[in-house]
This record gives structure tokens, sequence and C-alpha cells, in this order.
């Protein structure tokens, strides 16, 4: 009977000790995930600016464009 009890307290002891070591480990996948979640948001972020930044251009010359062809018009109308 002596030998039961101890072997049970190394045991409970042991436990604790793998339950410390995966709470550690817990920790440290989600400091790695909230590190995935960063690095996958930047790149959206950054993905998000350029197609902003494209589509600007875009609107910038179509509004150019249209400034010319109006200003052709006028000078057209004023020529005559």
């Amino acid at each position: 009977m002596i030998g039961g009890p101890a072997l049970f307290a190394q045991s409970a002891g042991q436990d604790m000790k793998r339950a410390g070591e995966n709470a550690k480990t817990a920790g440290q996948a989600t400091g790695e995930a909230a590190k995935d979640v960063g690095t996958a948001t930047g790149k959206t972020a950054k993905k998000g600016a350029k197609k902003v930044k494209h589509t600007s251009k875009k609107v910038v010359n179509k509004g150019a464009s249209a400034t010319e062809d109006g200003a052709g018009k006028v000078k057209e109308k004023t020529d005559k």
C-alpha cells in the first residue's frame, strides 16, 4: 500500500509538468497564429493598396482624356 500512493503522487506530478508544457506549447501556438494573421493582413493590405493605386490611375487618365476631348470640342466650336 505504501508503494501505491507514492506512484500516484509521482504520476500526478508528471501530469502537472506535462500540463504546464502543453500550456506553454499552446501559448506558443497562439503566438505563431497571431504572427500568421499579422502577415496575412499585411499582404492583403499591400494588395489592396496596389489595386487602389491602379484604379486611381485609370480614373485620372480617363478624366484627363475626357477633358482633352471636351477641350477639343470647345476649340472646334470656337474656331467656326
